[in-house]
């Protein structure tokens, strides 16, 4: 079976979607949209895509698309997605999945009721390190979890001239923030290690609001998140503790630590080490491999990376009728936007707030 697919966006698709999308024999990549028709067609030239887009809307109606794959700003999710499964395709829908709950509740709904498969881009739970963490947990290699520190640190938006006026990532209207693009990874982590979350209370501020285009130097005002912190408490009881900035001049990455009562488990993006140890012992490197680190054309770091089994997984099962083994549905995406929005809601009215 040829799965005939189409792409929406030509940045971060161009990144992970394509180079993964390339790798696997039975994808026939038919057409791409974005709203820069220059960006729609650097992609199409670059991966030998036959028809170009700059209205997403007139692409859906006039091509038949097994699998409609979504890269775009937040605040089109939803219209974009329901569109697709409307037109017969199975879709892969960037996170995070919406602007709010009310949205992914439609979406998922409508998938389940065409019977279309559907996943989110949260990529990370097909990298080895991570999974292997799942089975460390699940297997009971450090006792029952009894807490979690999560902390991740970038400069991306430190340097109040680092991008251009406007930038979708600033934007709440948008759909822009750092709860959204960082932190919806985050829950799908927890979600994925240590199951369903209880409670939730937390801040969402934005530190760096006072900004400068990166080119002439004119002042904007950023209006979505750049920080955000929330403590997490799961139904198992495991407490989760996250922190979240990209207002520091300085980064430190993204650092996990998993505190069991007969053990502990460490990863840090900086050297991608999976350190674990039970009690009483010292740390032994069990990091894992990703099977697919010698396929060629693929951008650097596990983001990219994890695509390519996040896209075989979703293209098999098309190719296979049946449902997903493996990945973030959007029964998990809606999990993670109810609990995305009790964290705002607890940041206005400083308190915890019940899932």
């Amino acid at each position: 079976m040829t799965i005939r697919t189409g792409i929406i966006g030509a940045s971060f698709a161009r990144q992970a979607y394509l180079p993964a999308l390339r790798a696997i024999e039975d994808v026939e990549l038919t057409a791409i949209a974005s709203a820069r028709l220059s960006s729609a067609q650097t992609a199409a030239d670059e991966f030998g895509i036959p028809r170009v887009y700059d209205d997403w809307q007139r692409m859906i109606g006039e091509q038949k698309f097994d699998l409609v794959c979504i890269a775009t700003p937040t605040v089109y999710h939803a219209p974009m997605t329901l569109a697709a499964l409307r037109a017969g395709a199975h879709v892969l829908c960037e996170k995070p999945m919406a602007m709010n709950q009310a949205e992914s509740a439609e979406m998922l709904e409508t998938a389940e009721s065409l019977n279309k498969l559907h996943i989110i881009g949260h990529e990370l739970r097909f990298n080895p390190n991570r999974r292997k963490i799942k089975t460390l947990i699940e297997s009971g290699a450090i006792g029952d979890v009894r807490h979690a520190n999560i902390v991740n640190i970038s400069a991306s938006w430190g340097d109040p001239a680092s991008h251009a006026t406007g930038h979708w990532l600033a934007r709440s209207d948008m759909g822009g923030g750092r709860l959204g693009a960082n932190g919806s990874h985050q829950l799908d982590l927890l979600r994925f290690w240590l199951g369903d979350i209880g409670k939730v209370g937390g801040q969402v501020a934005t530190l760096a609001a006072a900004r400068l285009d990166k080119d002439t130097g004119a002042a904007w005002t950023a209006s979505a998140d750049d920080q955000f912190s929330f403590t997490a408490e799961m139904q198992s009881g495991s407490l989760c503790s996250v922190f979240v900035s990209s207002a520091a001049r300085h980064g430190t990455g993204n650092q996990t630590q998993i505190f069991g009562s007969e053990g502990t488990i460490m990863l840090a993006d900086g050297d991608e080490k999976l350190l674990v140890a039970r009690a009483g012992e010292d740390f032994q490197d069990l990091s894992q491999r990703d099977a697919n680190a010698d396929l060629p054309g693929l951008g650097a770091g596990i983001w990219n990376l994890s695509f390519v089994a996040l896209m075989q997984e979703l293209t098999a099962a098309i190719r296979e009728g049946r449902q997903l083994t493996w990945g973030a549905t959007f029964a998990d995406g809606h999990q993670c936007q109810i609990a995305m929005d009790a964290i705002r809601r607890s940041s206005i009215e400083r308190r915890w707030v019940a899932l």
